[in-house]
């Protein structure tokens, strides 16, 4: 086996790496080969945002830049990208980019460690929003730094940064001389080698043909949980097999009665695609982990991990997705063709971390049905942070009232199980009965007995079962119109908003 050069877009030259083993990181490559020592490492789980890079690729005929996690992502996943770290700001004449500008004006660093991951943040902000004439408000600036922690300073004069770079002279990256050079680049680029460490098909028939030979191999989709494999477990893989790259598991399909996402879709913009539909999921995307984490990570991945934890399986559950797996299936004549089967998302999984793909299956589509009118959804996330934290409970409720009777019941629940979960006795205590306070004191004692959910670092078996019939209740106040008050939403009198 052989491991693939590696070939970054920096400074507006192409940067050659050979050698980079696959399970190297981008944000090793950056300090230890590279010497660019302004990323930090912090965690090395992808929480505290130090690591902090912008990634750059041609998406549409433009130019899309997304703030990653360095520490988590393999190096060779950003091959034939563009790639800006904090010493890439300064301009030729040394002066500084707004972001940095912003930030030093506002008194915005002390210790200065997660100072380079906050102006990436901001950076990526500045790109995709400021140079397109957009203000940015605090809200989305709060938004964007969501991945970044700060154990000093506090987050005010960063926020006052955010909003302060937009009144600074404009700093614009030249994307047609970026993106003329990413194509270059990308004609640089070999296909994948069957024998090589790490594979990017970027066909569906390649990735299947390649999963097929290779059903050993570990299969990527984002890698921020595999990522944290590598970090913290140290494991070593002989070969990974990227998905990310396949043309036809990158779109969003629109179709009259679901959306299909494929399985190399980020999590930002497969939540775009969901909270489009259905408008009350917005606060639950964006409190699924950071934003860099949303912009590296994709739906499929989190759905194939399988984590009981994982956010996105209790509210597809709730939403009555499917799931559709693929294989390559060869022939005896020498000749062969894709399979594929179709199934409910929870029937994916048999126990913990363990599921029904065969060693040639590839998770490639999640359908999820368009919302009726009569559909009445809510998703909860209870997690001792409100952002970039994993939750101790997760309940998404899907109701359809029709003349104040509940004709179908659709919960799903995190963790609770040794699986994402689906509630099927609450479901039944629900369906067909009427839609008042009696039915729902009568479906909470059943969802708080229908699980055993285990104590841990993050809340107690005891208060687990408490919260879920509280979720019940809470969704019961909700559809009456009443407006919860909820602690994040608080202001002390007189404080900077």
């Amino acid at each position: 086996m052989n491991h693939p050069p590696l070939r970054i877009l920096r400074r507006g030259e192409t940067i050659t790496l050979h050698n980079v083993p696959p399970e190297r990181t981008l944000l090793e490559v950056l300090r230890e080969d590279l010497h660019s020592c302004g990323t930090k490492e912090g965690c090395g789980e992808g929480d505290c945002g130090a690591c902090t890079v912008v990634l750059g690729q041609e998406e549409n005929g433009q130019l899309r830049t997304r703030a990653v996690n360095s520490c988590i992502k393999p190096a060779h996943a950003a091959n034939g990208m563009a790639l800006w770290t904090v010493e890439d700001l300064v301009q030729p004449d040394g002066s500084l980019h707004p972001t940095q500008q912003a930030m030093a004006q506002c008194h915005a660093s002390q210790c200065g460690f997660c100072t380079p991951g906050f102006v990436m943040s901001l950076f990526s902000l500045y790109q995709n929003h400021t140079l397109q004439g957009e203000t940015v408000s605090r809200e989305q600036a709060a938004q964007a730094l969501s991945g970044n922690l700060c154990r000093c300073t506090g987050y005010r004069p960063i926020l006052d940064a955010a909003e302060s770079m937009q009144t600074l002279p404009r700093v614009a990256v030249d994307e047609v001389e970026t993106l003329s050079k990413l194509k270059l680049l990308a004609q640089e680029l070999r296909g994948p080698e069957p024998d090589s460490t790490y594979i990017s098909p970027t066909t569906l028939k390649d990735l299947l043909q390649t999963r097929a030979r290779h059903p050993q191999a570990q299969l990527v989709a984002g890698c921020t949980d595999v990522g944290l494999w590598i970090t913290k477990m140290h494991k070593e893989f002989g070969r990974i097999i990227d998905l990310t790259r396949v043309a036809e598991l990158q779109r969003v399909e629109t179709y009259p009665h679901h959306i299909a996402i494929g399985a190399a879709v980020s999590l930002t913009d497969a939540f775009a695609a969901l909270v489009a539909d259905r408008p009350q999921l917005t606060d639950f995307a964006h409190r699924f982990a950071g934003q860099p984490v949303r912009n590296a990570g994709t739906l499929g991945g989190n759905v194939a991990n399988g984590s009981p934890i994982g956010d996105s399986m209790p509210l597809l559950i709730a939403l009555g997705a499917n799931v559709v797996l693929m294989r390559w299936e060869q022939e005896k004549n020498g000749k062969g063709q894709i399979r594929h089967r179709e199934m409910p998302l929870e029937k994916l999984y048999t126990g913990y971390r363990q599921n029904v793909f065969l060693p040639n299956e590839v998770l490639a589509w999640i359908k999820v049905p368009r919302p009726t009118a009569s559909e009445l959804t809510r998703s909860y996330k209870i997690s001792k942070r409100f952002e970039d934290d994993i939750s101790a409970v997760c309940l998404v409720l899907s109701l359809h009232i029709v003349d104040g009777v509940v004709h179908q019941a659709s919960i799903g629940a995190g963790g609770v199980a040794a699986t994402p979960a689906r509630a099927a006795q609450t479901e039944a205590a629900l369906r067909g009965q009427p839609w008042n306070m009696t039915t729902v004191q009568r479906a909470q004692q059943v969802l708080r007995a229908e699980f055993s959910p285990i104590s841990d670092m993050r809340a107690s078996s005891d208060y687990r079962r408490t919260v879920l019939g509280n979720l019940l209740q809470r969704f019961w106040l909700e559809s009456q119109g009443q407006a919860l008050v909820e602690v994040r939403q608080l202001r002390a009198e007189g404080a900077h908003a």
